[in-house]
């Protein structure tokens, strides 16, 4: 049974976030493979950059958990980006049990590309977003009242 407390304007605006969104995420996986990368390993160029900012390196252990993957699915993953000269393994000055990711120059400069690349798409699809967001939360906050 329905919901009753949802109406045709909830379904509406649902569907139109998720089809900007959607919109943004077939950009991203295009751009991805034109650039010669599947979008997981962009993803994956992404996080490991990312945690290189904020911890140094990253783990494969902290790479499946922001890739939302299993640990040997990420290991195969790490083997193609390490192989294609995208990513090298460290091992951890303060554990060397523990092997670390960082970026290459080359994968530096492949997700500085593709980083601008969305970033512009962002520019433009930003003011859409953000109007459906801001639409679908102003219309949940008046009714619950």
């Amino acid at each position: 049974m329905p919901d009753p407390r949802l109406d045709d304007e909830d379904y509406e605006m649902l569907a139109s976030f998720r089809f900007a969104l959607r919109r943004f995420l077939a950009f991203s996986e295009a751009a991805a493979r034109r650039d010669g990368l599947t979008p997981r390993q962009h993803q994956a160029l992404l996080g490991i950059r990312s945690m290189q900012q904020s911890r140094g390196a990253s783990s494969v252990a902290d790479l499946a958990a922001f890739l939302i993957l299993q640990h040997n699915s990420t290991v195969e993953l790490v083997d193609r980006l390490v192989a294609a000269g995208l990513v090298a393994r460290t091992t951890d000055p303060k554990d060397g049990r523990r092997v670390l990711l960082i970026l290459t120059e080359l994968g530096e400069k492949r997700l500085a590309n593709l980083s601008q690349a969305h970033l512009d798409e962002l520019d433009q699809i930003g003011p859409e977003l953000r109007r459906l967001l801001t639409r679908i939360q102003r219309y949940r906050r008046t009714r619950r009242r």
